[in-house]
C-alpha cells in the first residue's frame, strides 16, 4: 500500500482548478436574471453539454471510486449497471424525451401534475426533495467526505464534508443550472481523461489482455453471476437493474432536469444518446482498473482503496494532481446537480404553485436561497449517516425498494391511456411506505433474506398491481392526453418527417447502433 502523500505541485494543481471551477460558475452566475433562466439555463442547452452534464452527475465520487473498488473485489458484474443505462436512454430518447419537451414542464412533478393531478405532484416533488437531500447530497457528501479523509487524514470528516458543500454550492447558488451543466462537462472531459490514462498505463504494465483476465477474483471475468449471488445476480439485471435504471434516468428530476433544458428536441435526444454511449467505456476506464490492480496490491483491506493506490502509484507527480482534480470534480458534479434540482422542485412546485405573484428579482434571490438552504441542511446530516452503520451500504437497496411506485406511474402514465390520478396519487401514497417497511423488515432488522434486486421486482409488481386495479375503478378525467401519452400515430408522424433527415443525423439509427454496440460488448463479456 503506497504512503498517500499528497505534494505541494499536487495541491496547486488542485486548486488552480478549484479556482477556475468557481469563476466560471461566479461567471455564469452574472447572466441569471431570473428563476426560469436559473433552474433550465433558458433552455438552451445543446447536445454535448447535456451529455457530458449527465454523465458527470452520473459518475459521482463514490461510483468513481466505488466502480474500481466493485472491479477489484467482485469483477466486472458491476458493469451491468452501466450497459443497462445505455439501453434505458436509448428508450428515453426515442419513445419519451419528446412529451417531456412537448408539455414545457418546469420539474417532473409538474409532468405528473398534467398527466394526472396537483396532489399527486405535491407527493412526489416531496418525496423527491427528502431523497435527494437526505439519501443523494447527504450520502455523497459522507462518503466523499471519508474519501478525502483518506488523502488528507489530519482533517476532520466535519471539515472535508463542509470544504465540499461549500466548493459545490458557492457556483450552484450564483450560476443556476447553467454552470452546473458547463463546469460538469468540465469536469466529465477530466474523469474521462484520467480514467483513460491509468487504464493504459496499467494495461502496459500487464503487456497483455490474458494477464487482465488472469488478475480477476474467481468468477469475476464474466458479467452474468449465479442466481444466488450476494452482489449482483444475473436474474437481478432484469427484476432491478433495469428498472433502478428507469427511476434514474426517465423519473428522477435532478438527471432529467439537464433534458429540460436543451433547446430543442433534436439537442434533447443527441445529449441523451451521448450520455448513453458515454456509459459504455466505464467498463475499460473504472472498473478495468480495478481488477487490474489486484495484481499489484493483492492485500487491500479495503477494494475501494485500489483506485487511489493506483493513482499515488502509477502517475507521476503533477498528472496525480489532475487525478486528485477529477476526484473532487467526480464529488462535486453529482452534489451541484442535486442541490439545484431539489431546490427547483421546492420553488416550482411549492412556491409558484401558491398563486402569489412575486416579481422576478425576488423569484432569484428565493432561488438562491433554497440552494444555500438545502446545501447546509445535507451538510448537516451528512455526518450523522455514519451512526446507522452498515445502512450506508444500503442506500441502492433502499432505493430498490422505495422507488418501484414512482417507475410504474410515470411509465403507466406515458404508455397507457387508462392510467388515473387516483391511482397514481394512491400508488405513491401505499407503495413508498410498503417500500420502507419491506426495507427494514428485510435490510436493517433481517426478519428475511432477500437479496434487494429480486426485491425491486417484487415492489414492482406490488405497484403495478395497485396502479391498474385503482385505474379501472376510478376515471381519467377531462384530461387532454394526446400530448402526454405515446401512440402509433405520434410514431408514424415522427417517421415522415424522418425520411428527409441524413441517417447520420436520425436518432432512430444512431439508437440503435448504441445498442448493437452494447449487445456485442455484452456477449464478448458474458
Amino acid at each position: 500500500m503506497p504512503d498517500f502523500e499528497v505534494t505541494t505541485l499536487d495541491l496547486v494543481i488542485v486548486g488552480v482548478y478549484i479556482v477556475a471551477i468557481l469563476a466560471l460558475g461566479f461567471y455564469v452566475g452574472r447572466q441569471q436574471k431570473e428563476s426560469g433562466s436559473y433552474f433550465l439555463g433558458g433552455r438552451g442547452a445543446v447536445w454535448p453539454l447535456i451529455g457530458l452534464s449527465l454523465m458527470s452527475a452520473n459518475l459521482s465520487g463514490t461510483s468513481y471510486v466505488g466502480l474500481a473498488g466493485s472491479g477489484y473485489d467482485d469483477g466486472i458484474a458491476v458493469w451491468n449497471y452501466e450497459w443497462i443505462a445505455t439501453v434505458v436512454l436509448v428508450f428515453f430518447a426515442v419513445f419519451i424525451l419528446p412529451f417531456y419537451l412537448r408539455s414545457k414542464v418546469d420539474t417532473m412533478p409538474e409532468f405528473l401534475e398534467k398527466r394526472y393531478n396537483r396532489k399527486t405532484r405535491y407527493v412526489f416533488s416531496g418525496f423527491s426533495v427528502v431523497t435527494a437531500i437526505f439519501i443523494d447530497s447527504a450520502g455523497a457528501l459522507f462518503a466523499g467526505g471519508l474519501t478525502l479523509q483518506l488523502l488528507f487524514p489530519d482533517y476532520s470528516l466535519w471539515f472535508l464534508i463542509v470544504v465540499i458543500a461549500v466548493l459545490a454550492g458557492t457556483y450552484v447558488i450564483f450560476g443556476g443550472l447553467k454552470a452546473v451543466m458547463i463546469t460538469d462537462t468540465a469536469q466529465a472531459v477530466l474523469l474521462l481523461l484520467v480514467g483513460t490514462t491509468i487504464f493504459v498505463m496499467l494495461f502496459l504494465e500487464m503487456g497483455s489482455w490474458e494477464a487482465v483476465r488472469n488478475a480477476a477474483p474467481e468468477g469475476g471475468f464474466t458479467l452474468f453471476k449465479p442466481a444466488d449471488d450476494d452482489f449482483l445476480p444475473a436474474p437481478g439485471i432484469l427484476t432491478g437493474v433495469l428498472w433502478l435504471g428507469v427511476y434514474y434516468w426517465i423519473a428522477n428530476h435532478v438527471v432529467v432536469q439537464k433534458v429540460l433544458a436543451a433547446k430543442d428536441t433534436n439537442h434533447g435526444r443527441w445529449g441523451v444518446l451521448l450520455a448513453g454511449a458515454l456509459q459504455l467505456p466505464f467498463l475499460f476506464i473504472l472498473i478495468m482498473p480495478g481488477l487490474m490492480g489486484r495484481e499489484f496490491f493483492p492485500d487491500l483491506e479495503n477494494p475501494d482503496h485500489i483506485w487511489p493506490a493506483l493513482v499515488f502509484d502509477f502517475l507521476p507527480v503533477g498528472i496525480r494532481g489532475l487525478a486528485l482534480a477529477a476526484l473532487i470534480a467526480a464529488l462535486m458534479s453529482t452534489l451541484d446537480s442535486v442541490l439545484n434540482g431539489a431546490a427547483s422542485m421546492v420553488i416550482n412546485d411549492f412556491v409558484k404553485t401558491r398563486g402569489k405573484k412575486m416579481d422576478e428579482a425576488r423569484m432569484l434571490w428565493l432561488s438562491r436561497a433554497a440552494v444555500g438552504v438545502l446545501m447546509v441542511i445535507a451538510a448537516l446530516w451528512a455526518p450523522m449517516i455514519g451512526n446507522f452503520g452498515n445502512i450506508v451500504e444500503y442506500f441502492q437497496s433502499f432505493l430498490a425498494h422505495l422507488t418501484m411506485p414512482v417507475v410504474v406511474i410515470f411509465l403507466g402514465g406515458l404508455f397507457w391511456r387508462g392510467g388515473t390520478g387516483r391511482a397514481a396519487f394512491w400508488t405513491l401514497l401505499v407503495g413508498v411506505p410498503v417500500g420502507i417497511l419491506a426495507f427494514m423488515a428485510g435490510q436493517v432488522l433481517e426478519l428475511f433474506t432477500l437479496q434487494f434486486l429480486y426485491a425491486a421486482g417484487l415492489m414492482l409488481v406490488f405497484s403495478t398491481v395497485l396502479y391498474v386495479a385503482v385505474s379501472l375503478r376510478s376515471d381519467t378525467g377531462d384530461t387532454d392526453l394526446d400530448e402526454l401519452t405515446w401512440s402509433r400515430r405520434f410514431w408514424t408522424e415522427e417517421s415522415e418527417e424522418l425520411r428527409e433527415v441524413p441517417a447520420w443525423q436520425n436518432y432512430r439509427y444512431i439508437g440503435l447502433v448504441l445498442l448493437v454496440i452494447t449487445a456485442v460488448m455484452v456477449f464478448l463479456f458474458a
